[in-house]
């Protein structure tokens, strides 16, 4: 456990930080913020392992570091202001003045902006769930009865973008007000791309750097896509920017830690389930989303759904592991 040594100083340092400049108010606000990003994000950090334990120990530290300020500050300041940016027509330097200097304003822009960010969010996540499941290679399963079906669908090419597709031409014909397919698209050209380039980098063994910078860019594409709807529901919570960005900076940072502690325990290897669970998880966030483009879901309820699939993926993990990993597939 000594990994987590040192994000609990930093996250201390960090609070005792914005509680001097802020206040008591302060102080608490950011560590609010800060346990819900860690606790929503924890299918995050489970998935985040199975790319991670592909990757060389120097890309893994990377992870770690260079990966945690582009994930505080392009994932979690710059990258929502440029949606904002786009979705309102208005100069990205313009909307990073608001959100430094007119916080309030900026965040109904970014409340104005929700349609994109869960179209986007919605669809990027929505092909990550398909392509684990839609997958005729697949051979253990945990829900079988869902499971061993949406496995053999996988014969079929490219079956989960023509789903996924399907899905926001739906939404699109019923959400107004917003370009619902546009950013959805975007979300699954990104995916796909993203998927293409670190499957080819990785059957090579003559590109290990390639390759480990192909997964390292997966990862944070990943991030993005779950932590655009942790940002509002962090100004939902407060408008005081310093707070945010050390409540979703220390809710990172633990992820980043679990998902390196799953890796060197092999936490994968001996809860076979845990997998399932999370992207059992990150379908049910990719719903909530798109649920999200009608009527809003409160961060609470969709997490608390994720850790439902998360801990009962757990127990089923710890039941097969005690009966001497007989698993049935």
């Amino acid at each position: 456990m000594q990994i987590f040594i040192l994000p609990m100083i930093v996250s201390a340092a960090l609070l005792a930080a914005v509680g001097w400049w802020g206040g008591a108010s302060a102080f608490f606000l950011a560590f609010l913020v800060s346990v819900l990003e860690t606790s929503l994000s924890f299918d995050n950090a489970v998935i985040n392992a199975t790319v991670l334990q592909k990757m060389s120990p120097k890309w893994q530290q990377r992870f770690l570091t260079w990966g945690m300020l582009i994930a505080v500050v392009g994932t979690r300041v710059v990258l929502p202001a440029i949606i904002v940016a786009v979705a309102a027509g208005m100069s990205p330097w313009i909307v990073a003045q608001l959100a430094l200097y007119n916080p309030i304003e900026y965040s109904h822009l970014l409340e104005q902006s929700r349609i994109t960010i869960e179209a986007f969010g919605g669809a990027f996540l929505l092909m990550v769930t398909l392509r684990y499941f839609f997958n005729e290679a697949k051979e253990v399963h945990w829900i079988r009865f869902i499971e061993r079906p949406l496995a053999r669908l996988g014969q079929m090419y490219a079956f989960e973008a023509a789903v996924a597709l399907i899905v926001l031409l739906i939404c699109d014909s019923l959400v107004e007000g917003g370009n619902v397919l546009g950013a959805g698209v975007i979300g699954i050209v990104l995916y796909t791309l993203m998927d293409g380039l670190t499957g080819v980098l990785d059957s090579s063994a003559h590109n290990v750097a390639k390759a480990g910078f192909a997964l390292f860019a997966y990862l944070n594409l990943l991030d993005a896509a779950f932590s655009l709807d942790g940002v509002i529901g962090a100004f939902a919570l407060t408008t005081l920017l310093p707070v945010i960005v050390v409540g979703l900076g220390i809710g990172a940072y633990f992820v980043r830690t679990f998902t390196v502690y799953f890796v060197r325990q092999g936490t994968l290897d001996t809860l076979i389930y845990l997998e399932h669970g999370a992207y059992w998880a990150i379908g049910a966030l990719s719903v909530c989303m798109f649920v999200g483009l009608f009527h809003e879901v409160p961060e609470v309820f969709t997490g608390v759904v994720s850790i439902v699939f998360i801990a009962s993926a757990y127990v089923s993990s710890m039941v097969v592991r005690r009966r001497g990993n007989k698993v049935l597939s």
